[in-house]
Order: structure tokens, then sequence, then C-alpha cells
């Protein structure tokens, strides 16, 4: 999901077809901004909710971020970063960080489609920026320059127990195959604390399963607390932004799937050394 940031870049109108690639088609109400951009996206929204996202940043989470420099300030971009937390808000803190370091662009995080099936989540993404994840709607963003946010490991990397915390897991190649096509930069990003949120011990799929996602989490404090048990731990946070990879004109040649998983991994190990580092250089979890 996409977090409030004051660059306002709504546009009004949608391309043909639009409504395939996304299941909602939003109300469209003019603001001071501007009216909704296709993806629903509402500045005015956005810039009102911001200081709820700031103060989890600066005040709960007490982010140390670090980088933003190295997110190209123009042209096609993807942030690929690691994933965890049992909810996103990762998401949210990665584009409070360029937002606290002042960079000039908004980020469009995609969000899985299980997202839908949450009470009042998708409205508040879709409004704040966030755009569900698909093919479709990543070649559209790239395509109008857009700087988009992802997790490659999925649903994976939400779903890991405590145990196998800040291992990432295996990365799917189509961010790639979205830079190869639209010569976009690969902005490696690394979250450490996430895990901390909502320390899962445990999955119930079955249940999960009935309300449409992929599971109900199990930790120490939920369901034993009931609502409670979902506030998430003020753990302490970093981030940091890689220095933007840019892939070769013998990248480009080579579009086959075993060079495109071979492009992932990399990708993956690098952001897998940068937590890594973080976690070296943290000196507890709270």
């Amino acid at each position: 999901m996409y977090v409030p940031s004051p660059i306002g870049r709504a546009r009004a109108s949608a391309p043909a077809g639009a409504a395939a690639a996304h299941r909602r088609s939003p109300r469209r109400r003019t603001t001071r901004f501007g009216a909704p951009d296709e993806f629903g996206l509402d500045p005015e929204f956005r810039e009102r909710v911001l200081p709820i996202f700031r103060l989890l940043y600066d005040k709960y989470w007490r982010v140390d971020a670090k980088g933003m420099r190295n997110v190209p300030r123009r042209g096609p971009t993807i942030l690929v970063a690691n994933h965890s937390g049992a909810l996103p808000f990762d998401a949210t803190m990665i584009a409070c960080a360029l937002h606290a370091g002042h960079h000039p662009r908004a980020t469009r995080f995609l969000y899985d489609r299980f997202v839908d099936n949450l009470p009042l989540i998708p409205q508040i993404y879709q409004r704040a920026g966030g755009v569900l994840a698909s093919h479709a709607n990543a070649e559209r963003l790239l395509e109008k320059g857009e700087l988009v946010g992802l997790f490659p490991e999925g649903v994976a990397g939400l779903s890991k127990l405590f145990s196998e915390r800040y291992v990432l897991q295996p990365f799917s190649s189509g961010f790639v195959r979205l830079a190869l096509r639209h010569r976009a930069a690969i902005v490696p990003v690394a979250v450490v604390g996430a895990e901390e949120i909502y320390p899962l011990v445990g999955r119930m799929r079955a249940l999960g399963k009935l309300v449409g996602i992929p599971y109900l989490p199990v930790t120490p404090f939920f369901p034993l607390l009931g609502p409670l048990g979902m506030i998430p731990l003020p753990s302490k946070w970093m981030i940091r932004f890689g220095k933007p990879i840019v892939l070769d004109v013998a990248a480009r040649r080579s579009h086959g799937g075993i060079a495109m998983r071979t492009i992932a991994e990399h990708v993956r190990l690098r952001v897998q050394r940068m937590v890594r580092a973080l976690l070296r250089r943290r000196d507890g979890v709270f």
C-alpha cells in the first residue's frame, strides 16, 4: 500500500479495458487535488491519513531509514523489498521513509488479491495509492513512469513463522520481466523490524480459507487476547534502500525463463545480504 505524500499526481482518465485489470471501478469525485486516478488514488484522502502513518513511523516504530537518495527521481522504477509482518505495514513504512526523506516521488505498491476479502482495507489501500497486483496493472504504472513497489516473496513472505524470520523466500521473476520491458531500474530494499510486530508461531489455514485469506495468524497474543492481540508490537525498525540495479544489454536479449530466474535470485541475494547487515547492526528488537 502506498502511504500519502504531498506530491499528488492523480489522473482522471482511465484507459480502455481498465475495469478488467482491477475488480473495482472507484467512484470518481472531484476534489481540490483533482479526480482520483484510474486505480482509485485519492490525493486528498492520502494527505489526510499521512499524519497517522507518520506517527507510527516516527514514534511507534521509530524507523531508521537510509539510502532514499538511491531511488531515481524520475523514470520507471521498481522497489523490490523483503516481506514480513503478517499484515503489510512494511509497504506503508517504506513509503513513509521516502516521504520523511523529502523524496519527490509517490510509491504505488502492489497488493495481493486476498486483501480484497478483508473489510475496509482494500478501499483504504486504493484511495491511498495501492494497486491490485496484476501484470496488466504493473505494466500500466510503469508505462506512465511510476515508482512501483512490490514484494516478490508474495504471501510466502507474510507467512513465515517467527523461527524463519528474515530468511527470504524465493522471489518470483515477474518483476525482472517488467524491468526489462520498461527499462526500469530495480532498487533493492531491506526492512528489519517488521518480523517482530506479529511473532507468528502458527497458521490456521483452514479457517483462513473460510474468510478468503491465506491463513489466520497465531501469535503469543492472538487469538488468545481477541482483537487486542492484533495490535502490532512496537519493535524498532530499520530500512535501507540499496543502489539501483540497471539490467544490461545482454540481460535484455535473454528473456528466457532461466535467465529471468537467475536475475531474480541475484536480486534476492542482494536484499538478503542487506537484511543480514542490518541485523548485525541493531542493538535489540525494541
